[in-house]
């Protein structure tokens, strides 16, 4: 399981462990099997492969080419409900009144009849009352088996243009363990919760080897600590109150996010003996630090419930931080005294205030500058926050200035993405920013940054990274293949978009349905595509599947050239049944073809990038493409969920907040590792664009979307596995 894993997160193959050998035929093997999937091995993993025994190379082959399909979606097969789908797919009304001709006939034949019903028997039993879709037997299930389908399709013809993705040879499977181990261990950066998982379990693996130097992310603290616990080994880095209670949240099997309560379990004496042990150090050494208890009382209040602190009367400091969350003792947090200056429209005594608390000073920057209506006032806000910037981490420097480069003007709308990826949205009635306040802190930021980015003596840059938006949290995206963080924009290339969404279910008959929302260049409605509506300006829909205990896969087909919608924002609803995140399995995913190579619904190498869908609405916004100045089409990420309905969720009565989300995502300067290169060139000894054919003589650091073949030797290489290691600490 870890080698799909490894090869998942970082396109490199373990290496094998087995007996040395000729295995050059399972290598040619398994390159052959790779090109359908859209890759290929490296010359390093082929020679690697080559010298093992057949059996041992057999091995290493099969999870090799398994972890390669899956990444792409094509560890499943996708079958279509419309056999011959982009072609002959009947119109809405015409197919359901075929299903019901159908229905009709069955009852007929085991009435003894033979006679076809009329067009006006239809009508009549229209008329009598309702009729449901799902009763009808040629409705929502496959109507031919996945080999059928395959059958009714020429072979996909192979272009120029189809994806390749190079597979590299890693290290053994124990060091590129501990080296996913620390580099999710010491991110800069949230991670996303398959993450938070898999560190948990590598954390266990990897408790003996050499920890990372900083874990500069709290809740990755917490997985790590509570890993340590069990195997009485001492803590680290818990340094806040909320350090421990985000460890008795973990070790409780719940959210050391803190974002969902979780229910804490009892612990036995040595678990509470350390837990009131971290928290008396935490206060002994410090004691404005019981200012952050009161932020959640609640969870603190249930903490010691469990934690008995008058039985342990050595952890006195420990028993104060119950106390205030009881409110037998008063302890003013820092934020609650900014507060009060506030009021007093004290806006450089808030400034000083929070100058205490960088990271609070940087998250309440917008609102200082806001309500500093004076030179003086704006000079006194601008000063705290020089003095600083050099205590807070680079992700909320990055966040801050990002935040900065949008506030010139209103937003269409505030969109507030949740840790579940859940969107609210409001109105934007934030008074902007004068243009003279944001550069001159915005240049404080960078310059603040610019200090901290390392230096590189070669940097090669793919300049498909360039719009690439910085991961400053892994929850604004989802695992998968080709994933980028929300906000990303990449070129759409093609004749032909097709989107699928695959899901199956778990225990109940669940019903996913694909639709497109069509928008003109304002945002506005253009019309949809979906079960109600197969075909819009050429845009096809493959049929809708309400059934998925074995599986199921739906595609919306896009002829870019000739649609006139200006962007296209796919969705996927939950119609009825089990949730994205209850399903056993759920992904989207897209692939651009010319329309001379044919193929079957699903190949898989054309799939530009496949992501999974785990959010907790129940309508999923994956993506958005665009139409740009010059004709072409750009894809722009959006990772969001909207509430929706408990059931019967359709893209017609959502499409007043999926376009505003699509314009305010839209709209959005986001900031993209562009932005990070351009810092990275007074530190650069020399700076080069990658492009097919370019010569590297000597070993450099590569930053692209995947690494390409024939790198030198000792080559540095962050790609999209690794981007969030550029955000300095």
């Amino acid at each position: 399981m870890l080698h799909q894993v490894i090869i998942a997160k970082t396109l490199r193959v373990p290496r094998g462990a087995g007996p040395t050998g000729d295995g050059a035929a399972v290598a040619r093997q398994m390159d052959a099997v790779l090109v359908g999937a859209g890759f290929k091995a490296a010359r390093d993993l082929l020679e690697h492969i080559s010298s093992l025994e057949p059996g041992a190379a057999m091995d290493l082959a099969v999870q090799v080419v398994d972890a390669a399909r899956a990444l792409v979606g094509d560890h499943v097969a996708h079958n279509a409900y419309f056999i011959n789908f982009p072609n002959d797919v009947p119109d809405t009304v015409e197919f359901w009144v075929s299903c019901l001709r159908d229905a009709l006939v069955i009852g007929r034949t085991a009435a003894g009849s033979t006679t076809v019903p009329t067009d006006a028997e239809l009508l009549a039993t229209l008329t009598a009352g309702w009729v449901g879709l799902l009763d009808l037997r040629t409705y929502g299930r496959y109507q031919h088996t996945y080999a059928e389908l395959l059958a009714a399709h020429d072979e996909l013809i192979g272009a120029v243009a189809d994806r390749v993705t190079v597979l590299h040879l890693g290290d053994t499977l124990a060091a590129e363990t501990h080296q996913l181990y620390l580099a999710l261990a010491g991110a800069t950066t949230p991670l996303g919760e398959a993450d938070l998982a898999l560190l948990a379990e590598l954390a266990e693996l990897c408790r003996d080897q050499t920890q990372p130097p900083q874990i500069p992310v709290r809740e990755n603290r917490a997985v790590i600590n509570a890993v340590r616990l069990g195997a009485g080994l001492p803590l680290v880095a818990v340094d806040t109150v909320v350090d421990v209670l985000r460890l008795a949240c973990q070790l409780s099997g719940g959210d050391p996010t803190l974002v969902e309560p979780t229910r804490l379990r009892s612990f036995p004496r040595r678990e509470r003996r350390a837990l009131l042990a971290a928290l008396d150090q935490v206060v002994a050494g410090n004691r404005s630090k019981l200012g952050d208890v009161t932020a959640h009382a609640g969870p603190f209040k249930r903490l010691g419930e469990r934690l008995h602190p008058h039985e342990y009367p050595a952890y006195p400091h420990a028993q104060d931080v119950f106390a205030v969350a009881r409110g037998e003792q008063t302890a003013r947090s820092l934020a609650a005294r900014a507060e009060l200056a506030f009021t007093a429209d004290d806006i450089p005594g808030a400034a000083a205030i929070l100058a205490g608390a960088p990271g609070l000073l940087l998250r309440s920057l917008d609102r200082l500058l806001r309500h500093a209506d004076t030179n003086t006032a704006r000079q006194a806000v601008l000063s705290a926050l020089g003095s600083a910037l050099g205590s807070v981490s680079g992700r909320v420097l990055c966040s801050v200035r990002e935040h900065l480069a949008n506030r010139a003007t209103p937003d269409a709308a505030r969109v507030f993405p949740t840790r579940g990826r859940r969107a609210w949205v409001t109105e934007d009635t934030r008074v902007p920013l004068p243009p003279d306040v944001i550069d001159q802190a915005s240049a404080l930021i960078d310059t603040e940054l610019a200090g901290r980015m390392p230096a590189y003596d070669r940097l090669v840059v793919d300049p498909d990274v360039l719009d690439v938006a910085l991961p400053l949290s892994g929850r604004a995206g989802e695992g998968g293949f080709a994933v980028l963080p929300r906000g990303s924009r990449t070129r759409v290339g093609g004749e032909v978009l097709r989107f699928f969404a695959y899901w199956r279910q778990q225990a109940t008959r669940t019903d996913f349905d694909l639709s497109a929302l069509l928008l003109d260049e304002n945002f506005g409605y253009a019309g949809h595509v979906s079960w109600t509506n197969h075909d819009h300006d050429g845009i096809v829909y493959s049929g809708d599947i309400t059934d998925a205990t074995d599986g199921a896969t739906e595609f919306i087909d896009v002829p870019l050239h000739t649609v006139p919608a200006a962007h296209i924002v796919p969705q996927v609803n939950v119609y009825s049944g089990e949730g994205f995140d209850q399903v056993a399995e759920s992904m989207f995913g897209w692939m651009t073809r010319d329309r001379a190579q044919q193929g079957a619904p699903f190949e898989a190498r054309t799939v530009r990038t496949r992501s999974d869908m785990r959010g907790t609405g129940r309508v999923a916004l994956p993506i958005m493409f665009s139409r740009t100045t010059d004709g072409s089409w750009i894809a722009t990420w959006l990772h969001l969920y909207l509430s929706g309905s408990p059931t019967f969720n359709q893209v017609e009565d959502n499409r007043v907040s999926t376009s505003l989300l699509a314009r305010a995502i839209g709209d959005r300067d986001y900031l993209t590792v562009a932005y990070l290169v351009e810092l990275l060139r007074g530190k650069t000894g020399s700076l080069t664009t990658w492009a097919p054919g370019v010569r590297l003589n000597e070993p450099v650091t590569f930053l692209g979307v995947h690494r390409p073949d024939g790198l030198p030797d000792g080559s540095e290489v962050i790609t999209l596995d690794r981007l969030n290691q550029l955000i300095p600490h």
